[in-house]
């Protein structure tokens, strides 16, 4: 951090010759960059957590405490009373003034008549800096709420924190909810692009750990191969898996003592439990490092398996990357693993443009919006990467927009990681490429007023359901505004930029056939959702 690397000696890495990083490197790096910083109003709070939930830095948190670490807090800082089922709990905002952006986008979701959250300047609120040190080293809480509902997500700590993203990204929220739904189970792979960049330029990584020492284990792959690199990871991790299960087997035909045995039938038993994974995989391995025997045989199997240890719970695997990736350059990837049937998880970042090379069209672009080799406008229609992968029946497919449905996206995160099969999430980001005009300060507005008009639609498709004798396909967003459309379109430069170029009859042209495409697709999605067999 310091710009000295070219000082540390060989020598210095032999402890980490596996070519491995320590997690949560970005906690140390205290940029100090934003000019003006949130301040909670307790007096004006309803607890709701939707201020952390949007934050794209993870620098905005609900704390709780106790009685007495409240009391021993430093001096200003305030409480209010916990709510049910957290009564017996103090409850805190609290914000990481060194590690905030300042991008404001907290205060425009607080859905507080007057706002619980205020932007001040952060020189004015230096104390901030120890009262989060304080609030952050306090005891760890059980998630008493669940991570069922967006307030109960948020006692869950984010294991994605402090990227170095844009100020307002509209990606990372996506990528922070994922770790608080999914946990410490993750194993990510992350094709090239902006969520590589500020995922992982080493040495500062987002990816950290919770409590127990545990977070998601990341590696980054390039654009054209990243789902097939994730597909090599979870094969690698299930073969393992697998000879763990054989071990167990051989074990379990021996004399062993009762504890073990109990430990270890419990672990067969629930091999592919998500929800218990850590916990059976914890006390399997306890039970194993604390058998007494003097079978040559059974201390072998023993030996075998605690080496196997890391592979013993189940892991969840994830691929995540950008439009660039998903829908142009490793799209052929992504059919071959989604084909499979493999239960592997893929979030697709989509700002409709290669954000991270200076902004270049992608299959995702928008008909009529400017990008670098489409000056004129983007000449056809988007790529409908969600409504082709649905063709397979097996595959679970949504779309998502945090700032237009705070729940439908946490549920559906949820439904992906619970389904045993493929599923693809994608999820819509503005972007610092699409020139909003008021900025990426309102970025979660805006992803509202893409699916209030017609720009971008929510749903599910779940093939569960087709088995239970229902449609598997949901439209979760309602019939658009499509009055608005061409509104929202001039709030950003890629699409009003158009007049420079153009007079304004051939512009209108261009819109209207945007409209006709938007159009076309909610009639498509609208069918899906009546269909009765």
């Amino acid at each position: 951090e310091r710009m000295e690397g070219n000082q540390l000696p060989v020598s210095a890495f032999l402890d980490r010759a596996d070519g491995t990083f320590p997690q949560g490197t970005t906690q140390y790096e205290k940029r100090e960059i934003a000019v003006q910083i949130p301040i909670w109003n307790p007096e004006e709070c309803i607890q709701c957590n939707q201020c952390s939930f949007v934050c794209p830095h993870a620098a905005i948190r609900p704390f709780l405490a106790t009685e007495d670490e409240a009391a021993n807090a430093p001096e200003g800082v305030e409480f209010l009373d916990g709510m049910r089922p957290y009564k017996d709990y103090k409850y805190r905002i609290q914000v990481s003034a060194a590690d905030c952006t300042g991008c404001g986008i907290c205060v425009l979701t607080c859905p507080s008549r007057k706002k619980a959250i205020e932007m001040k300047n952060r020189e004015d609120h230096l104390e901030e800096n120890n009262n989060w040190d304080y609030m952050i080293r306090l005891p760890h809480k059980e998630n008493p709420v669940g991570i069922n509902t967006v307030k109960g997500s948020q006692f869950e700590k984010p294991l994605f924190e402090f990227s170095g993203a844009c100020a307002g990204c509209g990606e990372t929220p996506y990528i922070k909810l994922v770790t608080q739904v999914v946990g410490d189970r993750m194993q990510i792979a992350n094709a090239t692009g902006c969520s590589s960049i500020y995922g992982g330029s080493a040495p500062s990584t987002p990816y950290t750990t919770n409590e127990a020492g545990c977070g998601p284990s990341w590696a980054n792959s390039l654009l054209e191969d990243n789902a097939e690199f994730g597909l090599g990871m979870h094969h690698a991790t299930k073969q393992l898996r697998q000879r763990t299960l054989e071990l167990t087997g051989e074990l379990l035909n021996l004399q062993i003592d009762n504890s073990l045995r109990m430990a270890a039938t419990a672990w067969t038993e629930g091999f592919n439990d998500k929800n218990s994974a850590r916990k059976l995989a914890e006390a399997y391995i306890k039970a194993l490092e604390t058998a007494d025997t003097k079978d040559q045989k059974i201390q072998q199997l023993i030996n075998d398996l605690v080496g196997y240890k890391d592979y013993l719970m189940k892991r969840s695997t994830w691929m995540i990357g950008g439009d660039g990736w998903a829908y142009d350059i490793g799209f052929g990837g992504i059919d071959h693993v989604l084909a499979s049937g493999e239960d592997v998880n893929i979030l697709v970042l989509d700002t409709e443009v290669y954000s991270n090379t200076g902004g270049q069209v992608s299959k995702s672009s928008n008909l009529g919006a400017i990008a670098e080799f489409a000056s004129g406008g983007k000449p056809v229609r988007k790529k409908d990467l969600g409504m082709m992968m649905m063709n397979y029946g097996y595959v679970y497919v949504a779309q998502i927009a945090m700032g237009a449905n705070p729940r439908h996206t946490l549920k559906v995160i949820s439904e992906a990681e619970a389904y045993d099969g493929p599923s693809i999430v994608i999820a819509y980001s503005p972007c610092i490429s699409h020139g909003i005009k008021c900025g990426l300060t309102v970025s979660q507005e805006h992803e509202k007023d893409a699916v209030d008009v017609g720009y971008w639609h929510l749903y599910r498709f779940h093939p569960e359901n087709k088995l239970k004798g229902k449609n598997p396909f949901k439209l979760d967003s309602k019939e658009p505004q499509f009055e608005r459309f061409q509104d929202f379109l001039m709030e950003e430069v890629r699409y009003s930029s158009l007049y420079n170029q153009y007079d304004a009859e051939h512009v209108q042209a261009i819109f209207d056939e945007s409209l006709l495409a938007a159009k076309d697709r909610y009639q498509s999605y609208a069918r899906l959702d009546s269909y009765t067999d």
